[in-house]
């Protein structure tokens, strides 16, 4: 029987809740996300949930960490729920480094389907780990933000954070 250990914390971005299996972080629900969704899918994807501080605490001091400026790059154990595609994808993801951006174009040809631009925006939305594994840093191909699950506004705080110009929905450099 697999379960999932939650925890709610504060960040200077919002609150957050985060979920950890035996095997790692599995969903992290930012600011503005429904918490009843949260548990929603940790009640589709675990037998039990329990509510344990002590299992996150790594994963929590990284992402304050992080939103605080401190920490470029997370070092914790995930635990990724998708399909084989989507694993990839998000494998992809974590390759675009702090600071740099890439376009949905750019994961869809490391992935190895040129065209599959569209197919990568949907599993970069199926991303259940945002910020540690970084969708954020995923544009479209004319540096234009589009969608972001935590909401645009918390897009435009982490790029941000991350010492990305934003400038009229845009990223200013690429």
């Amino acid at each position: 029987m697999e379960k999932a250990y939650y925890a709610r914390f504060m960040t200077n971005l919002g609150e957050m809740y985060i979920a950890s299996s035996n095997r790692g972080v599995c969903k992290l629900k930012l600011e503005g996300e429904a918490t009843k969704d949260f548990f929603d899918w940790l009640g589709m994807h675990f037998e039990e949930i329990k509510e344990d501080v002590e299992k996150n605490q790594e994963a929590i001091g990284q992402i304050v960490a992080y939103a605080r400026g401190n920490l470029r790059e997370f070092d914790v154990k995930l635990h990724c729920i998708g399909t084989p595609f989507q694993k990839k994808v998000w494998q992809a993801l974590c390759s675009v480094p702090y600071g740099q951006v890439a376009s949905y174009k750019d994961i869809a040809i490391k992935v190895g389907t040129p065209k599959g631009f569209r197919a990568v925006g949907m599993a970069n939305n199926r991303n259940n780990i945002p910020i540690i594994v970084p969708c954020h840093r995923i544009i479209g191909h004319d540096g234009g933000l589009v969608g972001y699950g935590g909401g645009l506004d918390m897009k435009v705080k982490l790029l941000q954070l991350e010492g990305i110009g934003i400038n009229g929905g845009k990223v200013a450099t690429r």
